[in-house]
Formats: C-alpha cells, structure tokens, sequence
C-alpha cells in the first residue's frame, strides 16, 4: 500500500512569508517613529537639555539661599544684615538715614511730588523688600 505525502499549501507559505514581512514592517515603522524611536530621540535630547539648564538655575538659586542662612547663624552673623533685614520688614529708618523710594512696576525712583506724606514725616504705603 502506497503512502501518499501531503505536501504543504503553496499558499500557506506565502501567507506565512507576508506575515513576517509585515511584522518587520511594523518593527522598523516603531523603530523609527515609535515611542522610543530614533526620531523621540532628538525631541528627549532637546527635553533633556532644557531640563539640565533650568536644574542648573534652580541649583544656583539654592546656592543662594544656602549663603544667605549661612549668613544668619549665630556664629557668622552679621550686625549689619540684621538691622537692614529688621528695618526693612519694620519700615522704618534711622533719623540720620536717607530713604530712597523705588518704585516696584519699573526700578526706578519715585520722585518727591508723587509720594505721599503724613503728619510725622513718614511715608505712607511704602513696600519695602530686601532680595
């Protein structure tokens, strides 16, 4: 008795042959235009640069703040730093001191006709802030 081999489909293999060239089309579509893809790439590098730039100003800025509580303690402090820092939150002035008003929209000074004077000589709705 004879035995008769089944060979396989012509069409199978072609089907099964598209199949993979299409999986390999979507790899390499992913690839280049995927998430993490080459072209995410260039836009992560930009991010990735601005973030580094803006970590640095912020790092200076704490930079800052670290020098200025350093200035505070007891042992460094500094006489001066706390009769400006106390008089600036107090509004006042020494009777010998002369007080320049600067105006907060533009940095300039306020000129004598626009302040506003009371009784004691003081000026009033002054904002005063020391940076």
């Amino acid at each position: 008795m004879p035995t008769r081999l089944k060979r396989p489909a012509f069409w199978r293999h072609v089907a099964l042959a598209l199949g993979l060239v299409a999986f390999q089309g979507y790899l390499g579509y992913s690839v280049v235009t995927g998430q993490f893809g080459i072209e995410s790439q260039d836009v992560l590098e930009v991010e990735i640069n601005e973030l580094a730039a803006k970590s640095g100003a912020l790092q200076a800025e704490i930079d800052s703040f670290r020098h200025r509580i350093d200035l505070f303690q007891t042992t460094r402090m500094d006489p001066d730093l706390v009769s400006e820092r106390a008089r600036a939150l107090l509004s006042m002035a020494q009777p010998d001191e002369i007080v320049v008003m600067v105006d907060p929209a533009n940095g300039k000074p306020v000129s004598s006709s626009n302040v506003q004077s009371t009784t004691d000589g003081l000026t009033a709705n002054i904002d005063i802030g020391i940076d």
